[in-house]
């Protein structure tokens, strides 16, 4: 492991500034180091739109496959879940292979498990496929975050984040739009046949430009840790899903949640015990920085927001409103598109004014909006529900940019894979659970009182949490880069 040369200022001014210089200039990055990155945010948007590609599907493969609601829905699920065990690993996989390997792996899993999944003859195989799926997403993003953190000059990665942004929060908000497209003409199974030829492409053009950037470290896996994050992330996110089955909150929920909350303090003090040998699976040490911790609680606010909207939009449209796949699709692609116009955008505004009013605007329009879908009901005008998700997706492209760039911009270099595959494991942990939690809450609601009732119910306790987003908001200060050298170019090996 390498040691943390940026916790302590530099003892010579003029060294200091000679540094500071030397980073300035850079607000153009090498040839190189762009094609790097579009590569990796090409991949990355191709796999994390596959994350939600499916939530319009999900009725259509209850009759299909012939199986119920709770069972479909681990397809959504089962996914986000993969990811949370898997991207505590990838700390350790970026310190130990290359960027071309990593690369590699994430897009060979992920396009095998595209294959499986166009060709499985029933839900078993297409779960399995969905898995083999996850384990390939759970790699790209930490590897794209850690690329940018070695590449981008602190002044740019404002900019540089808006556009990551694109991928990590409009790819989800547009998943329902390309699957109900598809689904309108086309069976199920050509969700995945569109993607693979992307995801194969992909594979080629990084096989053949990649190249190499940082060095590899000589870091063990500990076998341990590993095992714990499958009864740790496992346990609670099928505790919470289990709460909205028949006969409410049972004692298999019950159970599963108290064996994932003591796994997870397991887990959590196995990793203290390996930080004093330098080889923790997740370096915890990236929460004595204030602003990461501060931007972490942001963002799993937000992703509790994002999936919970994305799962519980279309089954209003379709269930309350009686909207054919397409035209749910179609009603959602306005937040979608303005997420991701705007988030170059937020991304310079960000290097300029910082993240301060950016997050307070972004997570007041998130309650609003989260607040006025608990009213919905049969006769909501279609445009108020679009007008009211392209404020959500404005409020959540507020937050993003900020809070990614914000969070990691403070961390010293040997901190950047962990802090990458903290707050990439955090969002999917907060994805799972917040939709579960919702969709339960939807659940029970509905048993008794209705489907509007449910969806009140849910939007609202959707609203409560986003409150918590106001708060942090306020917390978040403008942070300067930890390391003040001039960044690494990529190195061809």
């Amino acid at each position: 492991m390498s040691t943390d040369v940026s916790s302590k200022p530099a003892g010579d001014p003029a060294q200091a500034l000679a540094a500071a210089e030397a980073a300035a200039p850079p607000a153009k990055m090498s040839r190189e180091s762009v094609t790097v990155i579009a590569t990796l945010l090409v991949a990355t948007f191709v796999v994390i739109l596959n994350e939600t590609i499916m939530n319009v599907a999900l009725q259509r493969l209850m009759v299909d496959l012939g199986v119920t609601a709770p069972t479909v829905q681990w397809l959504s699920t089962g996914f986000m879940l993969t990811m949370a065990i898997v991207i505590p690993t990838t700390g350790f996989i970026l310190q130990r292979l290359s960027t071309r390997a990593v690369f590699m792996l994430a897009m060979g899993l992920f396009s095998g498990g595209t294959l499986l999944a166009a060709m499985s003859p029933g839900f078993e195989i297409l779960l399995l496929a969905r898995i083999v799926q996850a384990a390939g997403t759970a790699i790209m993003l930490p590897l794209l975050m850690t690329t940018i953190l070695t590449l981008v000059p602190v002044t740019r990665r404002g900019f540089v984040m808006g556009n990551v942004s694109i991928a990590i929060s409009v790819a989800p908000a547009m998943g329902p739009t390309v699957s109900g497209l598809i689904l309108e003409h086309f069976s199920w199974r050509f969700m995945f046949v569109f993607v693979l030829p992307i995801a194969v492409a992909a594979f080629a053009i990084g096989a053949r430009f990649l190249t190499n950037i940082g060095e590899k470290e000589k870091t063990r896996l500990d076998v341990l840790s590993v095992l714990l994050t499958v009864p740790a992330f496992g346990g609670i996110v099928y505790g919470l899903s289990q709460i909205g089955g028949e006969g409410g909150p049972g004692s298999p929920a019950i159970t599963a949640l108290a064996v994932g909350a003591i796994a997870m303090v397991a887990f959590v003090l196995r990793q203290l015990r390996l930080q004093k040998s330098e080889a923790p699976l997740l370096d915890l040490r990236a929460f004595t920085f204030r602003m990461f911790t501060v931007s972490v609680l942001l963002l799993v606010v937000a992703m509790i927001a994002l999936f919970g909207s994305v799962i519980l939009l279309p089954l209003y449209l379709q269930e309350v409103r009686g909207l054919s796949s397409l035209e749910t699709g179609l009603t959602l692609l306005p937040g979608g598109l303005a997420m991701g116009l705007l988030g170059p955008f937020i991304g310079r505004l960000f290097d300029k004014v910082g993240p301060l009013p950016l997050t307070v605007t972004g997570s007041s329009l998130l309650v609003v909006a989260l607040f006025q879908f608990s009213l919905l009901d049969e006769g909501t005008p279609v445009g108020w529900i679009i007008a009211l998700h392209v404020g959500l997706s404005l409020g959540l492209a507020l937050i993003f940019t900020p809070a990614f760039t914000t969070g990691l911009n403070p961390l010293p270099p040997h901190l950047y894979s962990h802090g990458s595959a903290i707050m990439s494991t955090l969002q999917q942990v907060a994805g799972a659970a917040g939709t579960a939690l919702l969709v339960s809450i939807y659940a029970v609601v509905s048993a008794g009182a209705g489907i509007v009732a449910g969806m009140h119910a849910a939007f609202l306790t959707a609203s409560v949490i986003a409150v918590a987003a106001v708060v942090l908001s306020a917390l978040m200060r403008k942070t300067a880069a930890a390391d003040h050298a001039a960044p690494a170019a990529p190195a061809a090996h």
